[in-house]
């Protein structure tokens, strides 16, 4: 009999109590999508091997974060020879960037990412100085048009992701289509660039031309070293949640754009992986008030989830977003108010696609507290 088929990393916990970082080796079996964990320091089995529900080898990569039993665990590097041959190309990273003249198309752009069978690993909305652009773009400083390239890149906001797939770099750029968006619109009609490009500039989407260049590119927004600010309003918003049972659906960019077409616009957007005790203080004014509590922590917590924050109906935004998000539970929605978000990306009311803020007195605190707080 054969032994079941084994990957095999080293995860490491943040553990607050202790104030260190605790290492493991993590094992994960497909044969039946169970977990095991060795503590390295104490050589001694931390967790028997054991299913847990939220953990899925999609989510298996160099640089991911998964939940284990309420810890958040980080998973730094393979811990054998034959992970590492095996995963090295299924785990290959790139970025997208979506650059200024295509942001307010982010949603379908997103759409079409999932749709290709890509894994967003990290995403943020900000926006580069000149001298970011310059930096970034620094293989082009010779080239005729590398002025005008970094005076559009930093002309308003982008949305930078770090997207995970078999083969990334070629199947994104694939996805992306030819530079020129004319040329793109004749010979890929179904790409990103022929759907949202203008031309060789203006061409919606940026994406790593090497798996070299994808390492580089992603460190270059995502690497620890480097803070890059996000795009938040902070005042006259209110704050979205695209939970984590929504983005494991590939629903995240037809809700964003169910958003958008709705007159709403999106100000900031980060991808967050929320740890058990930052679920318990977002929720805590649902705590001993709705018997669901408990559970919409575990939700929150069991995967990555979109947090946006939301605007464009002035001093109205706030109730106005929530009308339209629709009643927690999504069968009362889609008998009352069947065209709200919950009615038609809903399944309970745990997985009812997204959280809003209730209180209009709330907005600034939710929003803070994903913007300030938790993207600190």
């Amino acid at each position: 009999m054969s032994q079941p088929e084994r990957f095999a990393f080293i995860a490491e916990w943040y553990d607050e109590n202790a104030a260190i970082i605790r290492s493991y080796q993590l094992l994960f079996y497909t044969s039946d999508n169970t977990v095991e964990m060795y503590d390295i320091k104490n050589r001694r089995i931390f967790l028997k091997r054991s299913k847990v529900d939220n953990v899925r080898f999609e989510d298996l990569y160099i640089g991911g974060t998964i939940n284990v039993h309420s810890r958040q665990l980080n998973l730094v590097e393979y811990a054998d020879e034959f992970t590492k041959k095996q995963l090295s190309s299924k785990k290959e990273k790139t970025l997208a960037m979506i650059k200024p003249d295509a942001v307010s198309k982010f949603g379908a752009i997103i759409d079409m990412i999932y749709a290709g069978g890509f894994l967003i690993a990290n995403a943020k909305m900000t926006q580069m100085t000149r001298q970011d652009a310059e930096e970034f773009y620094q293989e082009h400083v010779q080239r005729p048009f590398f002025d005008k390239l970094v005076r559009f890149m930093a002309s308003g906001p982008i949305v930078v992701m770090e997207l995970m797939g078999n083969n990334a770099v070629t199947e994104w750029r694939r996805l992306l289509g030819p530079t020129d968006s004319s040329m793109a619109r004749s010979e890929a009609p179904n790409s990103v660039r022929a759907k949202f490009g203008t031309d060789q500039t203006m061409n919606a989407c940026h994406g790593s031309d090497a798996v070299q260049t994808g390492q580089r590119e992603t460190n270059f927004f995502f690497g620890a070293d480097r803070k890059w600010k996000n795009t938040a309003k902070l005042s006259g918003t209110t704050c979205c949640v695209i939970k984590p049972s929504a983005i494991l659906e590939g629903k995240a960019g037809k809700i964003m754009m169910a958003i958008v077409e709705a007159g709403f616009e999106v100000s900031a957007l980060q991808i967050f992986h929320m740890e058990k005790a930052n679920a318990e203080e977002f929720f805590e004014v649902y705590k001993g008030v709705v018997n669901e509590y408990g559970d919409m922590v575990q939700e929150l917590c069991s995967g990555p989830c979109f947090a946006l924050e939301i605007t464009g109906k002035g001093e109205q935004t706030a109730e106005a977003f929530r009308e339209f998000v629709g009643p927690a539970d999504p069968e009362i929605a889609r008998n009352l108010r069947p065209k709200t978000l919950r009615a038609i990306f809903g399944h309970n009311k745990i997985k009812n696609a997204v959280h809003c803020t209730d209180l209009p007195e709330d907005c600034p605190l939710e929003v803070a507290y994903f913007f300030q707080i938790l993207a600190n």
